[in-house]
């Protein structure tokens, strides 16, 4: 009878042994806080947590933070795929600096990022300057939540899909305008389908890191309560009243709507490969 059926075979030992550092790592970084949220959760009592997350702030915060995170991570769905593709399939001068400078929110720390964006789309600065001429106004509003979540949240767009992009057989292309088909018929039934699954991925991925961003989005939010504040930044202030109560609340609530959103993207990831499987 071979043993460990519930795994499937490997040339290389030492599952025992990765299997458990890994397992550790897991529970340490991940589980155990995870586990103390909603400990502190269990203990408050459903009643009390759904009365200190049941105020008009609080709901106007979450929903300015999801709403935020999920109109960043569509533009950056689109402009990301478009930036990616340019990257793969021309050369051109400077490329490799556009590449590069693809990374800056992944090493830039967020508060710096935050205060230059706030530079640059205040009334007086430069671009903000230019917009308030056209009657648009970017810094301590809303629309200057999206541009910080769309500065931190485009490299994972981009380098989620850049790999299946240069992967991806430019002769499948050809063969399809051989067969007469339009570039636009071409982009929808050869291109989109093989890029979805990275596509949702990068989407996820930029969703997750958008709806906790905390640095880059205070300065530029104008943090006005029921307007422009954010979740992350409301839990900080129920830690700084000492509020502990309150704050894990407020993250609960961010944690089950968040693993709800990624449960459904997940869903869809399953449901598009299973599809490009079935093509």
């Amino acid at each position: 009878m071979r043993a460990n059926t519930w795994r499937s075979p490997s040339p290389m030992p030492g599952f025992g042994l990765s299997f458990g550092i890994m397992l550790a790592v897991l529970s340490i970084v991940v589980l155990l806080p995870i586990g103390a949220l909603l400990g502190r959760g269990i203990a408050i009592g459903p009643a009390d947590l759904w009365d200190m997350v049941n105020s008009r702030r609080v709901w106007a915060a979450l929903g300015l933070s999801f709403r935020s995170a999920l109109v960043a991570s569509i533009f950056n769905l689109v402009f990301g795929l478009i930036l990616a593709w340019v990257l793969v399939r021309y050369r051109f001068w400077g490329r490799r600096f556009i590449d590069a400078a693809v990374d800056l929110p992944f090493a830039l720390p967020t508060a710096v990022a935050g205060i230059a964006l706030t530079a640059l789309y205040a009334p007086n600065g430069v671009f903000g300057q230019a917009l308030a001429q056209l009657g648009i106004q970017v810094a301590y509003t809303e629309l200057g939540i999206w541009m910080a979540l769309i500065f931190i949240g485009l490299p994972f767009v981009v380098r989620t899909v850049q790999p299946v992009i240069e992967e991806l057989e430019s002769e499948l292309e050809e063969a399809s305008a051989t067969l007469g088909a339009a570039r636009i018929y071409t982009l929808r039934r050869v291109i989109l389908p093989t890029l979805t699954p990275a596509l949702l991925t990068g989407f996820a991925l930029a969703m997750a890191r958008s709806v906790g961003e905390y640095g880059s989005v205070i300065f530029i939010a104008g943090n006005i309560p029921n307007l422009t504040e954010i979740a992350p930044l409301l839990i900080v202030i129920r830690l700084e009243e000492y509020n502990y109560d309150a704050a894990a609340a407020i993250g609960i609530a961010m944690l089950l709507i968040s693993f709800a959103m990624l449960l459904a993207i997940n869903i869809i990831q399953i449901w598009s490969r299973r599809r490009i499987g079935l093509v």
